[in-house]
């Protein structure tokens, strides 16, 4: 599986297979779209304006956190040009709550 993010159009996209042949997209809403091979097979999820859905909580952050471990990666979702280390992923781990 891979995320990418492009800050230039605001859009997001989750692959989880490399699309073998043509893809249908199906649009669920204004802000998602997903692609499908002809089986049914899920090839990704496209996310238009991006930065509104994935910063629900407000943290200007992309966090994958692993269940098992607690282990948290987090990614900024905007460029910061002032600050080289924005752009680079940090990997802690994560308070779980009971």
């Amino acid at each position: 599986m891979k995320f990418s993010y492009d800050p230039r159009y605001n859009v997001g996209y989750i692959r989880f297979k490399n699309k073998k042949t043509d893809a249908e997209s199906i649009k669920l809403s204004d802000e998602l779209v997903i692609d499908l091979a002809p089986d049914g097979t899920v090839y990704g999820i496209e996310l238009l304006n991006a930065n509104d859905q994935m910063q629900r909580d407000d943290t200007g952050e992309f966090r994958v956190i692993n269940e098992e471990t607690g282990e948290e990666t987090k990614f900024a979702l905007k460029l910061k040009k002032s600050n080289s280390k924005s752009r680079r992923a940090s990997t802690r781990p994560r308070r779980r709550s009971s």
